[in-house]
């Protein structure tokens, strides 16, 4: 199943808006895609004849079963290319989600097949999003995860994800030498702003991360 990129950009967007499961506005809509509130209304009209989502009036939308079958297919697309990206061609963590959204939209599945193949079928991206199969379902990761905001004093724990698309806060991480797979312990929380100590477990160095950095930082507890 083939759409416009413009489409594919909306059924994601309402993805990541948590249109799985929640109603999206279409002011939240408007707002992330920056377009107009006519152009949200348009788009709601062509994704509801195909069935992609349902739609709440003066709530909403919501995405349907096939909705969500097609934004996880779209953002396996998206975390092949960015394994490829990584792994094959060089690229920092921080630079691979721009060129992947350019790519998927250009994509067939059996090239994606194909490039996944080549990487020994990846089941994390470079940031350590799950990568849906390619029916669409997403085998959920046995590890609960948690933010790194609610770790304390004391505790140690593992990255597990960061999110891909903040190419400013992957920046900062990369600058300060923290990584995915790594163990790290929390030896000081700033009172003021929530500013993290911590010690690499395997170096023993200490670093601090702001306290703004942490809430999209996804770990599990040791």
């Amino acid at each position: 199943m083939k759409f416009s990129p413009s489409k594919e950009d909306y059924i994601k967007t309402i993805y990541s808006l948590n249109g799985s499961e929640d109603i999206v506005s279409n002011k939240q809509l408007a707002n992330s895609l920056a377009v107009s509130a006519a152009s949200v209304t348009d788009m709601n009209n062509r994704l509801k004849k195909e069935s992609l989502i349902t739609y709440y009036p003066y709530k909403g939308v919501q995405l349907t079963d096939l909705g969500i079958q097609v934004a996880n297919q779209l953002i396996r697309k998206h975390r092949i290319w960015e394994v490829f990206l990584f792994e094959k061609l060089g690229f920092e963590w921080n630079e691979v989600h721009i060129e992947a959204d350019r790519l998927e939209h250009a994509s067939s599945d059996k090239v994606i097949e194909r490039l996944s193949e080549l990487l020994g079928h990846p089941e994390y991206d470079p940031h350590g999003g799950i990568i849906p199969n390619a029916d669409g379902t997403v085998d959920l990761d046995k590890v609960p995860l948690v933010s790194l905001k609610d770790i304390t004093v004391g505790q140690s724990f593992i990255v597990k994800e960061v999110p891909d698309e903040d190419s400013v806060l992957l920046n900062y991480l990369s600058q300060k030498g923290f990584s995915l797979n790594h163990k790290y312990e929390v030896t000081d929380i700033e009172m003021f702003d929530g500013t993290l100590t911590l010690k690499n477990s395997q170096t023993g160095d200490a670093f601090t991360v702001s306290g703004q950095a942490l809430e999209k930082i996804r770990v599990s507890v040791n």
